[in-house]
């Protein structure tokens, strides 16, 4: 390909004091941005057109975020791209690789015929500080924290106590008094928790242990009434297992990092030197953000043909993590004594939440597209459209190992807004709007918070979600809404069209393939193939569907979808409310249209 007179071209093995040239490449993608900002400022000729920002073939590791601002902004006709190469597979990466393993270890804490097949490395350095990570990736492959069960396997809790602020399980085969840094995860209906372990009393027939957590997760998992662990469900307790000991490190493909010494200890698969093997763990939780004002937004940045890789999620190993729906996050909820608030009468508990951790996040911005983009390995949200975004495109994209929601846009009102209070904003530009998310693969999504989602959207309007697949979901596909609420409050003409969503609500219920909440004039469910829900093994029930109509769905007409049972989920939706043919008899004549 020839130089244009816009083209900046970058290579890992580069100089951020070269030119930028196809024969003399800068080093980093922020370099790159910074020499396009100059030509814009300064009025240069090569900003008359396009300027293309070219990564070669590579990983491009990163210790702080890139940061795009209003002055990166390209205008109609001069847009700015960050593209990777014709043929190039290049990576924007906030990993760290592990080295200096050795094999073999005398800790106490591990079974004595497994501590010559355990390998052993300090923790990479970041600065003065040592790496943290929930998360270690080995050949390109997720590894699995050190747990109590092999992986799809949970046990029933024996009680849920409000009061005590305890939950009590059956006695663990194996002593964890001295697991300092233990965690449980909890299934509890459509979401899960993540409580730090503070202490576990045998039970007087030491057939059970009474657990207890540390705040703020204790405070939050027993105050909060939505959702909380079921005892004597239709199909048993809620369930658990515990997590994050070295004690738990007994099973091939296992790791531990141990606190504070930083320590890494893991399990191989095979008895190949470690060594010779590519480790990594994450350092960042976010590595690009767009950040525009209101006052001066970002506008006219395209990403073609990039990765986006290895993005921390750490805050639940310091904070726990109880959530409301959807990996929000509680900072605050309990019940009302006297229920009912101004905009919603029957309302009988409240909730403050925050948004989860995303990889890539965009405020205040248009024409902020990525095409062809690869988001994998990433802790938290993929890609996160948060707030006042518009005219912006995702198309072609492949999502997959992503431990939350691959694709999250619009607002789901945070910090210090009720969540269930309708959200109207001051200023109409603030709602995410035309936005066009298309032709995308989403796979092994939710694999860390379960009840994330594929494609999420809050209060949004003029999205259009088209000819997407979404497939190995732990809860539900794609969710359009928020607010429980049949009020007017700036969602509407939001189509969700020709997407092919399999094998999901493969944990939780309350799910659904496709899943509205609260009232969208307008609205457009049509032509999309929903099969292969899972019967979730640990559920305590069987509320799981094709297409979920939860609380105040309205405005709406659904028709022409292909799912075996046309038997959708309903919960107090709205007079406006259209749901015409549907079913397993669709197919043909879907088919038939498209000839």
């Amino acid at each position: 390909m020839p130089a244009l007179a816009g083209d900046i071209y970058v290579s890992p093995k580069g100089d951020d004091g070269a030119p930028g040239t196809v024969d003399s490449p800068l080093q980093s993608v922020g370099e790159a941005l910074k020499r396009a900002r100059e030509w814009r400022r300064l009025g240069a000729p090569e900003a008359a057109s396009d300027i293309r920002i070219i990564l070669a073939d590579g990983v491009y590791r990163q210790n702080e975020p890139l940061f795009v601002r209003p002055e990166d902004s390209g205008r109609e006709g001069s847009a700015t791209i960050i593209c990777g190469a014709e043929g190039a597979d290049a990576v924007i990466s906030g990993g760290v690789e592990v080295k200096g393993w050795t094999r073999g270890c005398d800790d106490p804490r591990i079974a004595p015929a497994l501590r010559d097949k355990i390998w052993v490395a300090e923790a990479p350095m970041n600065g003065n500080r040592i790496v943290e990570t929930r998360q270690l990736y080995v050949d390109g492959r997720k590894a699995l924290r050190a747990r109590q069960f092999a992986p799809g396997k949970m046990e029933r809790m024996a009680d849920f106590d409000i009061e005590g602020r305890s939950i009590t399980v059956p006695t663990p085969d194996i002593s964890l008094d001295k697991a300092s840094q233990l965690e449980m995860l909890v299934h509890q209906r459509w979401a899960i928790a993540i409580l730090r372990v503070k202490s576990m009393t045998p039970t007087a027939d030491g057939k059970n242990v009474v657990v207890k957590f540390h705040d703020p997760e204790s405070r939050l998992e027993f105050s909060h009434p939505w959702p909380q662990p079921v005892i004597d469900g239709e199909r048993g307790n809620s369930s658990y297992f515990f997590t994050n000991a070295l004690e738990l490190l007994d099973s091939p493909g296992e790791w531990y990092q141990d606190y504070p010494s930083g320590r890494i200890y893991y399990y191989p698969e095979s008895d190949t030197d470690m060594n010779s093997r590519e480790v990594i763990v994450p350092l960042l939780e976010t590595l690009v953000a767009i950040e525009g004002s209101r006052e001066r937004p970002v506008g006219n940045i395209r990403f073609e043909n990039v990765g986006f890789e290895h993005a921390a999620w750490l805050r639940p190993s310091r904070e726990g993590h109880v959530t409301l729906q959807g990996g929000f996050r509680l900072l605050d909820a309990y019940k009302l004594p006297i229920p009912g608030l101004p905009e919603k009468a029957e309302l009988e508990n409240q909730a403050w939440i925050a948004r989860p951790e995303a990889a890539v996040t965009v405020r205040h911005a248009s024409g902020i597209d990525f095409d062809n983009c690869r988001f994998s390995h990433l802790g938290a949200t993929g890609l996160d459209y948060v707030t006042a975004v518009r005219d912006s495109k995702v198309e072609g994209c492949r999502f997959e190992d992503i431990g939350g929601t691959a694709l999250q846009m619009g607002t789901f009102p945070d910090g210090g807004f009720e969540t269930h209070v309708p959200y109207s904003p001051a200023v109409e530009g603030d709602i995410c709007s035309n936005i066009l998310v298309s032709g995308n693969l989403i796979t092994d999504a939710t694999n860390e918070d379960w009840g994330c989602v594929g494609i999420g959207a809050g209060y949004v309007r003029d999205v259009t979600i088209s000819g997407n697949e979404l497939s190995h979901l732990n809860y539900s596909g794609i969710c359009v809404g928020w607010g429980w609420t049949a009020l007017e409050s700036g969602m509407r003409n939001n189509r969700i069209t020709g997407n092919h969503v399999h094998h999901f609500a493969g944990q939780l219920y309350d799910a659904g393939g496709i899943y509205t909440l609260s009232n969208q004039p307008g609205s457009v469910i049509s032509g999309n193939r929903i099969e292969h829900l899972i019967d979730a093994p640990y559920a305590t029930n069987h509320r799981a569907f094709y297409i979920y109509f939860d609380e105040a769905t309205d405005g709406y007409t659904v028709e022409g979808n292909e799912c075996p049972n046309p038997e959708f989920g309903y919960n107090r939706p709205g007079p406006n409310l259209k749901v015409g043919d549907n079913g397993p008899h669709i197919k043909a004549n879907i088919q038939k249209r498209k000839k």
